[in-house]
């Protein structure tokens, strides 16, 4: 397991952007694919970015396509999510993960993700 620790949320205005850090610890993090997740009250968590193997291809949810980008730096064992264009409709708690598996489509199962940060709060005022 690795131990996932999130910053960079806040309250920002709409068309603003934001850029999340995620930290982790471990010296295995170059071998976990790595993605993000978001959370609303009352909503399950939903897929936003990731990637398909540790250093592979990245996917994005259609409703962040253009305006987000996940990337990382292994030496820093650390991954980012750039956030451009934000609308308020982005607002939610940002959780990052990573995972050990890898198939098709694991990388928007939350299920498929064994490590999980604290969460970041990202408030988007229009």
């Amino acid at each position: 397991q690795v131990q996932l620790v999130e910053s960079g949320g806040g309250l920002v205005q709409a068309g603003n952007s934001l850029r999340l850090s995620c930290a982790a610890s471990g010296r295995t993090f170059s071998r976990y694919a790595m993605g993000w997740f978001r959370q609303t009250p009352g909503k399950e968590r939903e897929f936003v970015a990731a990637f398909s193997k540790p250093d592979a291809v990245t996917y994005y949810a259609d409703a962040v396509k253009g305006r987000f980008t996940i990337s990382r730096d292994n030496a820093k064992t650390t991954v980012y999510l750039q956030m451009n264009s934000l609308k308020p409709e982005d607002t939610a708690d940002y959780y990052c993960a990573a995972r050990s598996a890898f198939g098709p489509g694991y990388y928007l199962d939350a299920n498929k993700y064994g490590s999980w940060g604290q969460g970041t709060r990202v408030t988007v005022s229009s």
